[in-house]
């Protein structure tokens, strides 16, 4: 039976890879990180350890232990915990630090991959197993953004594209073609907030992948907190990029959205009929 590792952070997408990779006949090995994983996590896969999300050494060392060679990473490990020592790093884990240029997502997710490699670990695409979860094109709901709000949507994707290539975040908050918040390590339910307060209702949401995306990690997902996130600030529209990003628990997002009154679009610039103007 063909084995999968799967690195396992905060949220519902490592269960729903579990899910799709167990269909496609792999054998799932998880390492939980601690104290991020989802505790139920282990109903969702074949074997289980939890390790402490800065013990690199000992995560390696558990996926070499089971002959998993190759891996999917999934679920958030917010950067914020390197501030707020939650992490207890291990001794590999503080040297591969030392070595960054700089502590953006690319620069230590990149690292943690070549270290993977040293010991014949293989990360492969988060997409390869959650095709079914990608963003489709257009209006998801049944009611769609308004003229202006279409507006909001183009500018604000000029603004979430170029934060994106500094490798700040993915997401902005955006209301009459001025930016109310930008993603940065707080992340996108809390940039939701802070910009939906200055929007004072309203607010256009905008979440794409980095003009450099690699999809092996930091893959843009959606899911029900984020949409739980626009209700508290009574935001209107979430446009998310198709193809490129991942929506969580579809049918049940889309009605929640619809029960809301938000409107849900599938948005690439280079095709128009997306985004009437």
């Amino acid at each position: 039976m063909k084995k999968l590792g799967l690195i396992a952070g905060m949220g519902e997408l490592p269960k729903a890879i579990a899910i799709e990779a167990r269909q496609k006949g792999f054998h799932v090995t998880a390492v939980a990180l601690e104290p991020l994983a989802d505790s139920s996590l282990s109903s969702y896969v074949d074997d289980i350890r939890w390790i402490n999300v800065g013990k690199l050494g000992e995560i390696i060392d558990s996926l070499k232990h089971s002959a998993v060679s190759d891996v999917v990473m999934a679920g958030k490990v917010p950067k914020s915990l390197l501030y707020k020592s939650r992490i207890t790093p291990d001794l590999r884990a503080i040297k591969l630090l030392l070595t960054l240029k700089d502590r953006s997502d690319d620069s230590i997710m990149l690292a943690i991959m070549r270290e993977m490699e040293k010991d014949g670990i293989k990360l492969l695409n988060t997409t390869d197993f959650c095709s079914d979860m990608l963003m489709n094109s257009g209006v998801l709901t049944k009611k769609g953004p308004t003229e202006e709000e279409w507006d909001d949507i183009r500018f604000g994707w000029r603004v979430a594209k170029e934060i994106g290539r500094l490798d700040i975040g993915q997401t902005v908050v955006v209301k009459n073609q001025a930016v109310m918040a930008v993603e940065a390590i707080e992340g996108t339910d809390e940039a939701i907030k802070r910009g939906g307060y200055y929007a004072n209702e309203g607010a256009v949401v905008v979440k794409v992948s980095k003009p450099q995306q690699d999809m092996r990690f930091d893959v843009p997902v959606v899911g029900i907190d984020t949409l739980r996130a626009m209700m508290e600030v009574k935001a209107r529209v979430l446009a998310i990029e198709t193809g490129k990003s991942i929506l969580l628990q579809k049918e049940h997002f889309i009605r929640d959205a619809e029960d809301a009154g938000i409107s849900v679009v599938g948005y690439r610039d280079d095709i128009d009929q997306v985004c009437p103007k």
